[in-house]
């Protein structure tokens, strides 16, 4: 323990005197605000490792006791974390909010202390908003705009959004990047590499550098919101097939890199119960349609919003038709999938829907899971491996098993750490999309449907159909590929009749009806 200690001494001076050095060469300000959050997120990280190494010292592994002191220690050390990223703001906001959504990967006191990060976003003055629109456009505000709304409508790790009017009456929404995150996210990512070899140099089982991996490989595309604008066109054409999915249309000759000037869209967020109650909002066909639009994305085209939490998932009923309108936000994150990857997830997630072990296991270590599959699976679904066994499909999810899941996130962290880092790269932020789309079906209390299940097992039925044609060159077994699949999907048609009816009023009067008259001829 004591040389851990001074390991952990020894990083901190060399850290303290390289910033010195840093600062010394380049000549800043020791008040610039990047030199600050350096000196901040060092001592933040030694606090929260000399925390884990000294707390233990004299409590019994795996007692009870040890394992209510490590909660405690859990929850001390993501109040630092989460007091860290309110300080430091802009990327380091960005990583501790990916953090707080992977509810079924980290332990709960991490999770639920850095939810909160989604509404401790900064806000950029009025004047650091006219610069960064004179900078980029070449005109003052009031030369675009006939009205611009000094409050943002909402405010995000990156940048804020503003409603506006055009001069010809158009009402748009204003998107403006923070004008030092661009500057700053390059050397605050660094730092994060930085810091998090020196844990795992200390802490070997904490191996998350699979997260620093992918913000340095997505900040870029995220801070470049013309990248963003092309994103939304993208997917706004690629499913424009789902009457109520609303993408709004971007305003090209008023975007830039840091400007994104859209349609402005009103509504309420996803998981709001107050609004969907007052609209009249049927939250199971809110959530169907959800799943629609996310299991297409992934299976049948491969190109994934990534960032699916409630504030970019608005609601509203259509003032025309009265139906339920879903409004897709921020388009800063997608996940390409290669063509082989997500045929083989296509696989895995049939093989746990249907129940195929063998199959799962399967898919599991080809997706590089290898004997850590039963917890891949659970990962995955967010289910326990119980669960997984009886069928994801069947098995109602219990309070008592998400108590469950939760504690062993905790447990098994060294493990859940060793999968994420076997795993493909592109795995990870599927992972993270799943977590965020079952917390809001958790809000809205409809996890685990069996509707949401059908369409999944739909898309995976016509992408792997799809898939094997691609691969055969006699039209009469694409012919027959083509047959089968349609049987299969009418197979599924006729199943999710079934469940609609066993759900419904009509349904429960025929099986009353049925039982009445099998009970008259016995």
């Amino acid at each position: 323990m004591a040389a851990r200690v001074r390991r952990l001494s020894a990083v901190t001076a060399v850290v303290l005197a390289s910033s010195g050095l840093y600062l010394h060469k380049k000549q800043l300000d020791i008040n610039d605000l990047s030199v600050v959050r350096f000196g901040r997120a060092a001592a933040t990280t030694f606090l929260i490792s000399y925390d884990y190494l000294t707390a233990f010292k004299h409590v019994k592994n795996d007692t009870e006791e040890y394992w209510e002191l490590k909660s405690k220690v859990h929850k001390r050390s993501a109040e630092r974390l989460r007091d860290l990223c309110c300080a430091n703001r802009g990327t380091f906001i960005k990583v501790g909010q990916h953090l707080g959504a992977l509810d079924y990967l980290l332990p709960p006191e991490y999770t639920s202390t850095l939810k909160i990060l989604h509404s401790r976003a900064p806000q950029s003055s009025m004047q650091e908003i006219r610069q960064v629109i004179r900078e980029d456009l070449g005109k003052e505000l009031s030369e675009i705009f006939v009205s611009f709304d000094e409050r943002p409508q909402g405010a995000a790790s990156l940048a804020q959004v503003h409603k506006a009017v055009l001069h010809d009456g158009r009402t748009v929404a204003v998107k403006v990047q923070h004008p030092k995150v661009q500057t700053q996210s390059s050397k605050d990512i660094l730092v994060m590499e930085v810091l998090v070899k020196a844990v795992h140099w200390l802490f070997p089982d904490f191996a998350f550098m699979w997260l620093l991996e992918e913000a340095k490989k997505n900040m870029p595309l995220e801070l470049d919101f013309l990248n963003e604008g092309r994103n939304a066109e993208k997917v706004a054409k690629m499913l424009s097939h789902f009457p109520f999915l609303k993408v709004p249309k971007i305003h090209w000759d008023l975007s830039t890199k840091r400007i994104l000037t859209m349609d402005f869209a009103d509504g309420g967020q996803v998981n709001d119960k107050e609004y969907i109650q007052k609209h009249g909002i049927n939250v199971n066909e809110l959530s169907e349609n959800l799943g629609k639009i996310y299991s297409e994305m992934i299976f049948l085209h491969g190109f994934v919003h990534c960032d699916p939490h409630p504030g970019n998932v608005l609601v509203r009923k259509c003032p025309h038709s009265g139906k339920t309108d879903i409004i897709l936000l921020d388009h800063g994150l997608y996940q390409v999938l290669q063509k082989d990857f997500r045929v083989e997830y296509c696989k895995l997630w049939q093989a746990l829907i249907n129940r195929d072990l063998k199959e799962m296991e399967q898919s599991s270590r080809r997706l590089g899971a290898g004997d850590l599959y039963p917890l891949f699976a659970c990962v995955l679904t967010g289910r326990s491996w119980t669960a997984v066994n009886s069928g994801i499909s069947s098995a109602p999810i219990t309070q008592s098993e998400d108590v469950e899941i939760r504690t062993n996130a905790a447990r098994y962290l060294p493990q859940i750490s060793e999968l994420l880092n076997r795993i493909p790269r592109q795995m990870l932020l599927l992972l993270k999309t799943n977590d965020l789309l079952r917390g809001i079906e958790s809000s809205l209390q409809t996890r685990a449907s069996s509707s949401s299940f059908i369409y999944m097992s739909r898309c995976c039925v016509r992408a792997l159909a799809r898939h094997k044609r691609s691969k055969c060159r006699s039209r009469l077994k694409r012919l027959h590929l083509s047959v089968c699949e349609q049987v299969t999907l009418w197979k599924l048609t006729v199943y999710q009749v079934c469940v609609w009816l066993r759900s419904c009023v009509l349904g429960q009067w025929l099986s009353a009806l049925f039982g009445l008259v099998h009970t008259t001829h016995t």
